[in-house]
């Protein structure tokens, strides 16, 4: 979700007519439009404005040059022209279009016809370069083929909906929710998506909110003004004014106070921030994506900021869920860290991938890197072997197929359960959410709650 889009810089018009009432007239009706105007008597003096430009209306006859010949003498950079023309003009207008000018409009003017035609000129540019923007996409995308997804590695049908999902939602300013284990690569999907949305040039601000003091929190998300509290000693920007134009990361959405939970809703839904000790708000155009590792359940969170966060929810699978992508993910991870640490590239006995795969891993990805990273330090001769991986991975038990089977933990025990209890009772009533709530014994905007939170509904 996007806080507020910001409108663009209004249009620069620059008027080419010999009457000075004409221009007059054509300044008042366009700036009350929204547009900058400048004025030319001839096309002689508009030429040195054209580059300050972005549209030109150009009278046909005038002194000095008239506006065929200030038509010929443009840059091929120079910006549309729309001729205008008194009666018995019309074959001259004809002409300039044929020339290369956008439109003419006969005179007398009518202020209407002026503001339709410039108002058309502009969804004409705003289609050509959205066309250009898609076909350049089209091409990034042609181009990544077979390729992951923005430094994803993975061909496993778990992480696939995450994946395909990514994609979609990533050109546009909704508000993504990620959830997933620690170390199941949530921070690196929110930098996918910021790369792969029109942002990618501006900024990609990551903050982890459980690890900032609480009594600092505030100060640091949203800013402070000289004098706002004891060592406030100038004006200082939050992290939503550092990511304007560009994302937010809010890592461990979940372990922000309820109190800033508060605050947090009402910028997403006014787009506007204050810091500390301010007496205005400022609007902001960032796009927020957000992360957690733990279920965001009331009381300790707010229902209505997990729905304003999750309008998209991208679930990330543990490496558990995915162990044929475990040999890809140890080849790539292999190349990345040799090149960090400009080391020869080793091999990996068959006998370490084998106990690679059959590892649990619950640190995900993460785990499985930092455990790469000390194989390559430690190995011999540039193989990794079984004793170079950690002894209480040489030494669990092998993984079940069961993918939840021997977890202890009961909180995620839990919701496997619960996971498990839903995707049953769905199956069973053939979707009817009501019927499954019925079943479930929950009621129904509970069921829609755990839908969400479980990531049970990708579309």
């Amino acid at each position: 979700m996007s806080y507020h889009v910001q409108v663009p810089p209004s249009l620069r018009v620059l008027v080419v007519d010999d009457e000075e009432n004409i221009r007059h007239m054509l300044k008042l009706v366009l700036t009350r439009a929204g547009y900058q105007v400048l004025g030319a008597p001839n096309g002689r003096d508009a030429l040195p404005l054209v580059r300050g430009a972005d549209v030109v209306l150009c009278d046909i006859r005038m002194p000095e040059m008239d506006g065929l010949t200030f038509l010929s003498q443009l840059p091929p950079e120079a910006p549309p022209v729309i001729m205008m023309s008194a009666y018995g003009g019309t074959e001259a207008a004809l002409e300039a279009v044929r020339r290369g000018a956008y439109d003419y409009i006969p005179k007398p003017l009518t202020p209407d016809e002026v503001v339709l035609t410039l108002r058309k000129l502009e969804e004409r540019e705003n289609l050509a370069r959205d066309r250009g923007r898609l076909a350049l996409e089209n091409a990034r995308l042609s181009e990544r083929v077979g390729e992951p997804v923005e430094g994803f590695v993975g061909r496993a049908p778990a992480i696939q909906p995450a994946l395909r999902m990514l994609e979609r939602v990533a050109p546009y300013d909704t508000t993504v929710l990620i959830t997933g284990e620690s170390g199941t690569g949530k921070e690196l999907c929110a930098r996918a998506l910021h790369r792969l949305s029109p942002r990618r040039e501006r900024a990609f601000v990551a903050v982890n909110c459980a690890a900032i003091p609480e009594n600092l929190l505030e100060s640091e998300l949203f800013g402070y003004m000289r004098g706002a509290f004891t060592g406030a000693v100038g004006n200082k920007p939050g992290l939503f004014e550092d990511a304007h134009g560009g994302t937010l990361f809010l890592d461990e959405i979940g372990e922000l106070p309820l109190g800033l939970q508060a605050k947090l809703l009402r910028v997403l839904e006014d787009g506007k921030v204050r810091r500390l000790g301010a007496r205005a708000d400022v609007e902001l155009d960032v796009r927020i994506v957000a992360a957690t590792a733990r279920s965001l359940m009331p009381p300790a969170f707010r229902e209505d900021l997990y729905y304003r966060l999750a309008v998209v929810h991208l679930h990330l699978p543990p490496l558990r869920e995915r162990p044929e992508d475990v040999p890809l993910l140890v080849e790539h991870l292999i190349g990345s860290l040799c090149q960090r640490l400009r080391l020869l590239r080793p091999t990996v006995e068959p006998e370490a991938m084998r106990t690679l795969l059959l590892c649990r891993w619950p640190g995900n990805v993460r785990q499985l890197e930092n455990t790469l990273e000390r194989a390559i330090l430690l190995c011999d001769r540039n193989h990794i072997t079984v004793e170079d991986l950690p002894v209480n991975i040489r030494e669990q038990p092998p993984a079940t197929p069961t993918v939840e089977g021997d977890l202890l933990s009961i909180p995620q025990r839990t919701a496997a359960l619960e996971r498990d209890l839903i995707q049953r009772a769905m199956q069973r009533t053939s979707g009817n959410k009501a019927a499954a709530a019925r079943i479930l014994e929950l009621s129904y905007k509970a069921l829609l709650y755990k839908i969400r939170e479980y990531g049970l509904e990708v579309g």
